[in-house]
C-alpha cells in the first residue's frame, strides 16, 4: 500500500475510534493549561488533576502565584515528581508573564519555550489545546505509537515531530496528537500492547 494512503487510512480510523479524544488535564484558561503542562512532566495527568483541582481554587491568576515563594508553592505542589523544581518556575514564569505580557500567556512557541521550565512540548501543547494551532507535541505516547506504526523513525522527540508534521496534514494535526495519546493509553500501551484489538493493526509493521 502506498505510505500516503497508508496514513490516509490511519487518521481515518483514529477519527473513528476516538472523535472526542482531548486533553486530561483540567483548566479554566490557557494560563492555567501552562501550570498543569509544567506540572504533568514525569508526572500522570490524573495526579497533576488532583493537584490542580485544589490548587486552582486559591490561586488562579499569575498575579495571585507570582506572589507565592518556592517553599510555599513547593508545598501544594509536592505530590508530584521534580515538585522543588516545578514550584521555582512556575513562580518565575508567572512574574515574567505579569511583567512582560501582561499577565496574558502568549502565543509563539519562541515566547513560550523561552519560559522557566517550558519545553517544546508543553510550548505546543499549550499552542494546541488553548489556541488552536495545528500543532504536534510529542509525549511518550505519542512517540511510542508513531514509531510502531512506522509513521516516524527518528529517535528524538523534536525529529519526530517534524517527521508528523512532514506526513499529517495541517488541518488533522491538532485531533492527531490526542487520538495517539488515546490509542496509546487505550491499546497500544508501553507493555503488552492490546494488538489482537487493535483497529490499526492490519496498517501496523508491529502488529501482532
Amino acid at each position: 500500500m502506498p505510505e500516503g494512503r497508508r496514513v490516509r487510512e490511519i487518521l481515518e480510523i483514529l477519527d473513528r475510534t476516538y472523535p472526542d479524544a482531548r486533553t486530561a488535564l483540567h483548566f479554566n484558561n490557557p494560563f492555567q493549561l501552562l501550570v498543569a503542562a509544567i506540572l504533568s512532566a514525569q508526572t500522570t495527568d490524573r495526579q497533576v488533576n488532583s493537584i490542580t483541582d485544589r490548587l486552582f481554587r486559591h490561586y488562579r491568576r499569575p498575579e495571585d502565584f507570582a506572589r507565592l515563594n518556592p517553599e510555599e508553592l513547593a508545598r501544594e505542589i509536592q505530590g508530584c515528581g521534580l515538585y522543588r523544581n516545578k514550584s521555582k518556575n512556575i513562580i518565575a514564569t508567572s512574574r515574567i508573564l505579569v511583567e512582560k505580557y501582561n499577565s496574558r500567556v502568549p502565543d509563539r512557541l519562541e515566547e513560550l519555550e523561552s519560559l522557566p521550565g517550558v519545553g517544546r512540548k508543553t510550548a505546543n501543547v499549550v499552542l494546541n489545546v488553548a489556541f488552536g494551532r495545528p500543532t504536534i507535541p510529542v509525549d511518550t505516547h505519542v512517540f511510542r505509537v508513531s514509531h510502531r506504526l512506522g509513521l516516524a523513525r527518528s529517535k528524538t522527540p523534536e525529529k519526530t515531530e517534524e517527521e508528523l508534521v512532514s506526513l499529517i496534514p495541517e488541518e488533522r494535526r491538532r485531533a492527531a496528537h490526542h487520538q495517539l495519546i488515546a490509542h496509546g493509553r487505550q491499546v497500544c500501551t508501553a507493555r503488552s500492547p492490546r494488538c489482537p484489538a487493535c483497529p490499526l493493526a492490519h496498517l501496523c509493521p508491529e502488529g501482532k
